[in-house]
């Protein structure tokens, strides 16, 4: 089994960043009541906790050197990181299986696609690498965007939503929606660092946003899962809607995110609605791409 490419640099940055979230207080430490230098913990403060010597933990901060799977794991302790983050630290140090360096044009698979059309008042699009919009169902279009009305090489999630002023203002709480995509689009970064889309997509953020680059440079990450989202929707007014993430086992790379409501609920009832609009003249059927690797996704 192969292992991926260290990358020493982007761990001690990471390294770098947690500990400067955490307080001598949250790590344990004793309050020594002087002026503190720097935020967060001191180096020599997390080698002491991690039982290993300042200079081993300056090297790993500065990118000298490797550090060994019982360091990696007892560091993941002491800066209190989630599965999340542990899981992204190990991929920069080179720990899990690395992907295939050849990759295929993505396209959308056949029962993620069943799925779309099957669903009523279920708002789902399909999301690929770089979270680029592989596919989508009529409500979804109705929700937030006619996706068929933008370039198959801009059709991407997180680079709507920090340069389509309409798709900003759905969202009521955007600051944290992008803040999530982002540490979600930072963990992805590990698992295929050498994507040159990627690196075109992140660069081209960085400079039209400023949000994105600080958001990028503090190293959060996150994966897709579940939770609530609150949208503005210049039809239907507010809807409160539930969104899960589903994997298909024949491909990790893609995901299809659906939107729903609680029954009987106003939501549930704007979703019927904006549903019967989408039958009607409105936004484009369920939609696909030939392939999102055709052109950059950003």
């Amino acid at each position: 089994m192969t292992t991926s490419v260290p990358r020493p640099d982007e761990l001690g940055a990471f390294l770098k960043a947690r500990r400067a979230e955490l307080s001598p207080a949250g790590a344990g430490l004793p309050e020594t009541g002087g002026r503190r230098r720097v935020s967060g913990l001191r180096r020599e403060e997390v080698a002491v906790l991690a039982a290993i010597s300042t200079d081993y933990y300056a090297r790993l901060e500065q990118g000298r050197m490797q550090a060994s799977a019982p360091v990696l794991n007892t560091l993941a302790r002491v800066l209190h990181l989630d599965d999340d983050q542990r899981a992204y630290m190990l991929q920069l140090a080179g720990r899990p299986p690395a992907r295939p360096a050849r990759r295929t044009s993505q396209k959308v698979q056949p029962r993620l696609r069943r799925l779309l059309e099957d669903l009523g008042t279920t708002a789902g699009i399909v999301l690929g690498r770089r979270m680029d919009i592989l596919a989508w169902n009529p409500l979804a279009a109705a929700l937030v965007t006619d996706f068929s009305k933008i370039p198959e090489k801009n059709r991407n999630y997180i680079r709507m939503l920090f340069t389509d002023p309409s798709v900003r203002e759905l969202y009521v709480d955007w600051a944290n929606v992008a803040h999530t995509c982002v540490a979600q689009l930072r963990m992805e970064a590990a698992r295929d660092p050498d994507s040159p889309r990627l690196a075109a997509l992140v660069g081209e953020l960085s400079v039209q946003d400023a949000d994105f680059r600080r958001w990028w440079a503090a190293h959060h990450v996150a994966v897709r899962g579940v939770g609530t989202k609150v949208l503005r929707h210049p039809v239907v007014g507010e809807l409160t809607l539930d969104w899960d993430t589903l994997a298909p086992t024949v491909d990790a790379d893609q995901h299809l995110v659906v939107w729903s409501a609680e029954p009987g609920s106003p939501s549930h009832d704007a979703l019927r609605i904006l549903a019967s609009w989408a039958d009607g003249p409105g936004p484009a059927a369920v939609g696909h791409g030939a392939g999102s690797d055709s052109g950059l996704s950003g």
